[in-house]
């Protein structure tokens, strides 16, 4: 009997965070079962982020590229590795020395599974907070629990090569919501393997979040739900409830615009809510995005 071998490359974008990474970095190489490869791809910083990369630690592949956002970074990280495994860790969170260990033991153990993910523990000013009941983590067949929201952090998975080749990466036409985009491609073809352990830090409030730079996310979102409906991979009941959650966040969107009397915004999406409520909507044209 073969023994199960998971190696791993990981996968850092970063962009003008230098003091955030260096606490990134330091729980990678803090790791209880060390990864075969840490790659961080400088998204064209102009802080001091390379000096401090280069003089971290000689096995770090440091890879620097003109600024084009966190998905072509972490596209080009994906690229690099030579590894079956890929591991992201963005450079504001931090890994528990025991993650990728916990997470290469389920897998040695549930070897059908092709992503893993675990729980996570929320920061935000250096204080723990709690998540609120909705973004509790779980595993199996996930892809409606993805609907509403993003309910797998990308610092938390371990994902096998072959999901990529098959889903493709991120989406880096997408401002925002990619990994929401992600993890519906993803868990509508593969089941997720959950390690019920919170061994992730991750930290918010910082001012360059993308949560906070772009108004009603949801519009991100909805392009990820007509992005999938439209490539006809989803089962009767997965495309049901994929309609209905694309209608709810329309309404939502157009509830906003007519707060802030946003005539534009308005029209375009009564539009698509006409189109989903029709009988049989277009999923055959494309998109009007």
């Amino acid at each position: 009997m073969h023994e199960f071998v998971v190696e791993i490359s990981v996968v850092i974008p970063t962009y003008n965070r230098k003091n955030l990474l260096s606490r990134a970095l330091k729980s990678i190489l803090a790791q209880s079962s060390k990864p075969a490869e840490i790659i961080v791809v400088d998204d064209g910083s102009t802080d001091s982020t390379a000096s401090l990369v280069q003089g971290f630690h000689p096995d770090i592949n440091y890879f620097f590229q003109e600024n084009h956002g966190v998905s072509s970074a972490r596209n080009t990280g994906l690229r690099m590795a030579r590894c079956e495994w890929l591991a992201l860790l963005d450079s504001d969170d931090e890994w528990l020395p025991s993650k990728l260990a916990a997470q290469a033991t389920a897998l040695s153990q549930n070897p059908e599974f092709r992503i893993c993910h675990t729980d996570e523990i929320w920061m935000r000013r250096n204080k723990r907070v709690n998540a609120m009941r909705k973004h509790a983590k779980s595993g199996g067949w996930i892809y409606q629990r993805c609907l509403p929201m993003c309910v797998i952090s990308p610092s938390s998975v371990l994902i096998h090569r072959s999901v990529f080749e098959e889903v493709g990466g991120f989406d880096e036409h997408l401002p925002a919501c990619e990994d929401y985009d992600l993890w519906l491609r993803i868990c509508a073809s593969y089941p997720t393997l959950f390690v019920d352990e919170p061994l992730l830090k991750k930290y918010g409030g910082h001012a360059d979040q993308l949560s906070g730079k772009f108004w009603g996310m949801d519009r991100f979102r909805v392009r990820a739900m007509e992005k999938i409906l439209l490539a006809g991979c989803l089962g009767t009941h997965d495309r049901t409830a994929t309609i209905r959650e694309l209608r709810y966040k329309l309404h939502l969107l157009v509830n906003g615009a007519r707060k802030r009397n946003n005539s534009q915004v308005i029209l375009e999406y009564s539009r698509k809510i006409a189109r989903y409520e029709a009988a049989e909507p277009p999923y055959g044209a494309k998109a009007a995005w």
